[in-house]
């Protein structure tokens, strides 16, 4: 009854949160395909059976679904919100129906309409950034030791107080978050530092070990650490622009450290485990609700990203499955046959309901395993 009682009063802020990303996803396809040209049958958020709904102008239904798990936009000539085409209308259609059809629209406007709604994600996160480092500046935490714990890795190493980071295996340390993000993803793999001390330049191979920690949410989680602790910080105001420009750099930041974590899940240094689903999601909404707004803000254009990042993997269904067919499509000078592209989209569902059933799992379990 208590774990029941935690995902739903975090229900409110998860349908809040989630419900907003997902409509900027779709609205990103919903503008491109109207640009195109493309007539718009359905823009729903959730699935299942309609809650709430309403028709525009040009014929397109708004609703709000039961099941708020994403969301969809669904083109004339698409059998479903997948944007599969349905193969029997399609031989039916007559020339100005083909045209407001987003099947028959040429691959490069396909690549445009889909394409969008990952870039809409993108766009979300970095305007949420914009606005938190205009109010906030840059806070940067500088990459000098400022205590070393025993029975680490640095104190084996002969890293001492004092000694400021200078690179990471040739990567330029500028401050202690890039340590942080190198380390955490490289626990039993020697490390290459270059560091600065009393004035000298010194060379130290260190190699992190995988340790236990509190995230940002209180929760353990396991990654690679050095043992060192840093406390120095300067202080910059930004302007709208200089907070644009931080904003880019934060947002490719964190999609490549989404794409660097999906591949250590693909290649076993990382454990499945840590995969969050939608319970995992709705429980940190309700904390960072509880944290303040520019928490929640920062929250959404994490999720934000991550949608972007997931979207454009190159599975069938996603984004990132259509985007493959359509540039092998313009390498071909022809699309795949549809029988090849059912296969692959029935595969890619298949693939895509079985990781939501496991995350799904996955969470309950965790949440049982803390009682």
């Amino acid at each position: 009854m208590e774990i029941l009682q935690l995902i739903l009063s975090n229900f409110f802020y998860f349908i809040a949160i989630i419900s907003a990303i997902v409509f900027i996803h779709e609205f990103g396809h919903f503008y491109v395909a109207r640009l195109c040209g493309v007539q718009i049958e359905a823009f729903s958020i959730g699935f299942g059976k309609e809650i709430y709904g309403f028709n525009d102008k040009k014929g397109t239904r708004w609703k709000l679904c039961v099941l708020p798990l994403g969301g969809y936009v669904k083109m004339y000539g698409d059998k479903n919100g997948a944007s599969i085409p349905d193969l029997k209308e399609m031989e039916k259609m007559t020339a100005s129906e083909k045209a407001k059809s987003f099947v028959f629209k040429n691959v490069y406007q396909r690549f445009a309409i889909v394409i969008a709604g990952p870039a809409a994600n993108f766009l979300l996160a970095i305007a949420i950034f914009t606005f938190l480092f205009k109010i906030s500046g840059l806070n940067t935490v500088l990459p000098i030791v400022d205590e070393i714990l025993p029975q680490s890795a640095a104190l084996e190493s002969g890293l001492q107080k004092g000694d400021r980071i200078l690179a990471i295996n040739g990567k330029e340390v500028t401050d202690f978050n890039n340590i942080r993000q190198i380390v955490s993803v490289s626990a039993d793999q020697e490390l290459y530092f270059e560091i600065e001390r009393n004035q000298q330049a010194l060379k130290i191979n260190i190699t992190p070990k995988y340790q236990s920690s509190k995230d940002f949410f209180g929760d353990e989680i396991k990654t690679g650490m050095l043992g060192i602790t840093a406390s120095q910080t300067t202080h910059e105001d930004l302007n709208i622009a200089q907070a644009f420009v931080q904003a880019n750099v934060e947002t490719y930041r964190t999609s490549l450290a989404i794409f660097d974590a999906l591949a250590e899940l693909i290649t076993g240094k990382r454990s499945v485990k840590e995969l969050g689903g939608p319970i995992k999601i709705a429980q940190y909404s309700g904390k960072t609700v509880a944290m303040g707004f520019t928490v929640v803000a920062w929250f959404m254009a994490m999720i934000s990203i991550n949608l972007g990042v997931m979207n454009l993997l190159p599975v069938p269904v996603l984004d990132g499955g259509h985007l493959l067919f359509y540039l092998i499509e313009m390498i071909m000078k022809k699309p795949l046959s549809q029988k090849t592209q059912q296969i692959g989209f029935q595969i890619g569902m298949a693939l895509v309901l079985t990781l939501m059933i496991f995350t799904t799992f996955n969470d309950v379990h965790q949440l049982f395993a803390r009682k």
